[in-house]
């Protein structure tokens, strides 16, 4: 069997921010080169970048998010340039906004295949929610970590809602634990 916690990847990490004051999106639309923004369809102005691989969503309160970003290094290198940006454009920013980091979405892999419905009567119902029918994964909400992890008849993981990277480690581990418990992995 794989070590899960060996094969965890991060695919996608959200923060946000703010810079403490009103923007017209229109103006910072047409001056933002590589924005776009569409009131119809989004409340907001998205920044895309492509190094690091990030989109800044931008709301006219001045509050920020980022998302896309596959570290939490990339999402302060992101910010970083979208800060860099909005002052050369002569809106004040902060020289070192506080960054919260909302959600870690990791995936990992068991390395086995799994018995969903098995595990939906081991783990017990109160934190299960597994309808084949509708969905092919198998959901656990998890309390320690407070963290969400998807599990599919692949062996595969996903685990969201983490605020640190150590969440998804600490989620594969937590979930293989209880499985070998209940003789449902190896």
């Amino acid at each position: 069997m794989t070590n899960p916690a060996d094969t965890i990847e991060i695919q996608n990490v959200v923060a946000s921010t703010g810079i403490g004051q009103e923007l017209d999106l229109d103006t910072l639309a047409a001056d933002l080169t590589g924005s776009s923004y569409d009131p119809e369809n989004f409340p907001g102005v998205v920044y895309r970048l492509q190094e690091p691989k990030a989109a800044m969503l931008i709301f006219r309160s001045g509050k920020m998010v980022c998302t896309g970003a596959n570290s939490i290094d990339a999402v302060h290198e992101a910010l970083s340039i979208a800060f860099d940006r909005l002052r050369e454009l002569n809106i004040p920013v902060d020289e070192d906004p506080e960054i919260t980091v909302q959600n870690i979405v990791s995936t990992a892999d068991l390395g086995a295949t799994l018995n969903l419905n098995a595990i939906a009567i081991g783990f017990g119902l109160e934190n299960i929610e597994y309808e084949p029918e509708q969905f092919p994964g198998l959901v656990y909400r998890m309390d320690d970590p407070d963290v969400v992890v998807l599990l599919f008849g692949s062996g595969k993981l996903v685990i969201t809602g983490g605020k640190t990277t150590d969440d998804a480690s600490e989620a594969a581990a937590a979930v293989t634990e209880e499985l070998e418990s209940l003789g449902l992995l190896g």
